[in-house]
């Protein structure tokens, strides 16, 4: 098929929403959130059972979502709790980086690209993902280290005020660099797991191209933002409304029809997925049939927040994406959309295989044909 025909400006910003709606898309959201999700809540319970807290305790007050106060924390119990948050935040990251080769490959004309295929990918391209923000980090860590360096020269005595005078024009320099990759960082966590999804960088391509954009880009960056932050919204409002009458429409029927035994059901699932909107003491009065009942609801209705959660970061990705491929336009006159991306080689030479093969085989039997006649004529 055909690549989809964009504008490369403001107005395809608006196109996020409907490509967002896409059941493989969201459908990667709720996996990768769903493990993320997983490791956030066993590294958080551990870290506040190596705190002291029970587990019982620890459900009691924090349910399905446990938010602690890390400054109660002891240091292990902290780096526990953080490995958690470090968890949910990679997968997040490469469940966007996902959602964005999907995209891409759907703007090239590829519908039939599915999920299993775009964490394929990420498997072989993970690395940039995880490792471009701490080399970002490194490299500010490097000119703080040197500015650190050079100022202990200042200290001695006659020579250290002209070593600090003279080369004054590069600690200057270094300092605006030094904040200007402050910025980098700040829009790298944004586009990076796009990079990689969609222009299949390495982690140094993927920093120069996170250098680039933020220089090249920045107004671009910010309206283009206040374009996609309101649609988001919107989008996910009424998504999330279509949610919530479907919701209102099932209990009302079989409420009904059964009463309100399942209503205690229900109101015991909500209880235990959305607290703040019911006690858990409502899960108390059921019997145990019932509550095994509201326990498998309350799974599903996790699953169906997945979903809400799942569409909205899909609505972000994918107009981070499209985002991505204008600024490429934009700046350096580059069409990602019409280049052939590394699947496409690998098919190519795979289809190349064979013709290549039949022609090694044919050669072979013509020069086994040559030996036997010589042969024969001797």
């Amino acid at each position: 098929m055909d690549p989809v025909k964009l504008h490369f400006d403001f107005r395809d910003i608006f196109r996020a929403p409907r490509l967002a709606l896409s059941g493989k898309k969201i459908w990667t959201f709720m996996v990768g959130n769903f493990l993320g999700y997983s490791g956030y809540f066993l590294f958080t319970y551990i870290a506040l059972f190596s705190s002291g807290i029970s587990i019982i305790q620890s459900w009691e007050r924090f349910g399905l979502y446990p938010l602690v106060n890390v400054f109660n924390l002891p240091w292990f119990s902290l780096l526990i709790y953080f490995a958690g948050v470090l968890c949910a935040f990679i997968m997040l990251s490469l469940s966007c980086a996902a959602v964005s080769r999907i995209t891409y490959k759907q703007l090239k004309g590829n519908d039939f690209y599915s999920s299993a295929d775009a964490w394929n990918y990420i498997k072989k391209h993970w690395h940039p993902v995880v490792f471009t923000l701490i080399a970002l980090s490194l490299i500010i860590a490097f000119f703080v280290l040197m500015a650190g360096a050079f100022a202990l020269l200042g200290k001695i005595p006659f020579i250290g005020e002209f070593l600090f005078a003279i080369p004054y024009p590069l600690y200057f320099l270094g300092a605006l660099f030094t904040l200007y990759s402050f910025v980098v960082i700040v829009v790298a966590s944004i586009y990076i797991p796009i990079i990689v999804g969609s222009y299949e960088e390495d982690t140094m391509g993927t920093v120069f191209q996170s250098y680039v954009i933020t220089w090249s880009q920045p107004w671009r960056i910010i309206a283009y933002h206040l374009i996609l932050l309101p649609i988001f919204s919107i989008a996910t409002a009424i998504f999330y409304g279509f949610f919530q009458l479907s919701f209102e429409f099932v209990n009302s029927v079989f409420g009904w029809v059964i009463g309100d035994k399942l209503n205690h059901i229900v109101d015991a699932a909500v209880s235990i997925v959305c607290p703040p909107l019911y006690a858990y003491g409502s899960v108390a009065g059921l019997s145990g049939t019932e509550w095994l009942s509201s326990g498998i609801l309350a799974f599903f209705f996790f699953l169906l927040m997945l979903a809400v959660i799942g569409y909205s970061l899909s609505i972000l990705s994918v107009g981070e994406t499209l985002m991505f491929i204008i600024f490429k336009m934009k700046s350096d006159d580059d069409n990602i959309l019409a280049r052939k991306d590394e699947e496409e080689l690998e098919e190519e030479e795979n289809e190349d295989v064979p013709l290549d093969k039949l022609q090694e085989d044919d050669s072979s039997q013509e020069d086994n044909a040559l030996e036997e006649s010589t042969s024969d004529s001797e």
